[in-house]
């Protein structure tokens, strides 16, 4: 399969540079020093035991890559409305677009039936402007269970996780789901195919929508928030008003709000990748983890006051910095 890693961060990296060692043909887009190591040294991930070199084909966003089968969109949510220019001359008739952003996705009510069905969600998808070239009858929802950093350029530590999650808007699976996760377990990722896409992201937004943007305000890991006496409730809380703007759009998590907490605690203090940002002086993505549920929230009537309160102190505290 010939494939572009559109975002060669740190999952990019690392998709990318295991797709190249089993054989596919994949070019990872990226910038900066980062890419100029790829570039020059090849692609090392470091799993804690073992650390891989592997010659990757790697260029900047002006590189002509012509159509391709498959672009695995891993950057920000908040950087897809400038990537047209960019992803427009990878798209051939066929080509698939694995959207593996944290949150909630542009192509959210695409062929999701009921009265939203086709709705634009405005707060990842300004003016239409993501969606006027990332076409959702081109997307696969992923939802992403890897954890990876760079501490240096070239380099990726590795956390497996759970690996990935795949699904189609519509539904059932699909034939191209099925190549998609074939060439991806081949590379040594877990995959799970999804018939019900937006409910694993929801599942996963229930942290994100509370630790990630509560950790702006706190600048606390994934087991400090969970189990201080005065943040685990407040945590607790923004979980189930998720949950219940999940299923007044139709999805339906089945994890418990304890569940999560408890899955949560074990992680340790896990910095969540909001936090990573906001100490790197990174834009934070807060228009996928918490603008859009607002919007969403909105749309369904759902109170949410928790959930409200803290996106927009977080909102607030990033604007202030300069991080908006």
């Amino acid at each position: 399969m010939r494939l572009a890693i559109f975002g060669a961060g740190a999952i990019g990296t690392w998709l990318g540079a295991a797709l190249t060692a089993c054989g596919e043909d994949v070019t990872l887009i990226g910038r900066g020093a980062h890419l100029e190591a790829l570039r020059r040294h090849g692609a090392v991930l470091d799993d804690g035991a073992t650390r891989t070199t592997v010659a990757v084909r790697a260029v900047g966003p002006e590189a002509a890559v012509g159509p391709v089968d498959c672009v695995v969109l891993a950057v920000k949510a908040h950087d897809l409305a400038a990537c047209g220019p960019v992803v427009e001359p990878l798209l051939g008739p066929g080509t698939t677009l694995v959207a593996a952003q944290n949150g909630l996705p542009w192509w959210y009510f695409h062929r999701a039936g009921g009265p939203h069905d086709g709705r634009r969600v405005h707060a990842v998808d300004p003016g239409g402007v993501v969606g006027d070239v990332l076409v959702p009858e081109r997307v696969l929802g992923a939802v992403v269970y890897l954890g990876a950093g760079i501490p240096e350029p070239g380099v990726v530590v590795t956390r497996p996780e759970a690996g990935l999650v795949l699904g189609e808007p519509s539904g059932p699976v699909s034939e191209r789901l099925e190549a998609v996760a074939t060439v991806l377990e081949r590379a040594g990722f877990p995959v799970r195919r999804s018939t019900d896409i937006r409910t694993e992201l929801w599942t996963k937004l229930m942290g994100n929508a509370s630790f990630n943007l509560m950790s702006v305000l706190t600048r606390a890991g994934l087991r400090t928030m969970a189990t201080d006496a005065g943040t685990g409730p407040l945590v607790a809380a923004v979980m189930a008003e998720t949950v219940e703007i999940a299923r007044a759009c139709g999805a339906d998590p089945r994890i418990s709000v304890a569940e999560r907490l408890a899955l949560a605690a074990r992680l340790g203090d896990h910095k969540p990748s909001t936090l990573q940002d906001l100490e790197a002086g990174k834009r934070l993505e807060l228009d996928a983890l918490g603008a859009a549920v607002v919007e969403l929230a909105d749309l369904t009537g759902v109170a949410a006051p928790a959930l409200r309160t803290v996106y927009a102190l977080a909102d607030l505290q990033a604007r202030t910095l300069g991080l908006r």
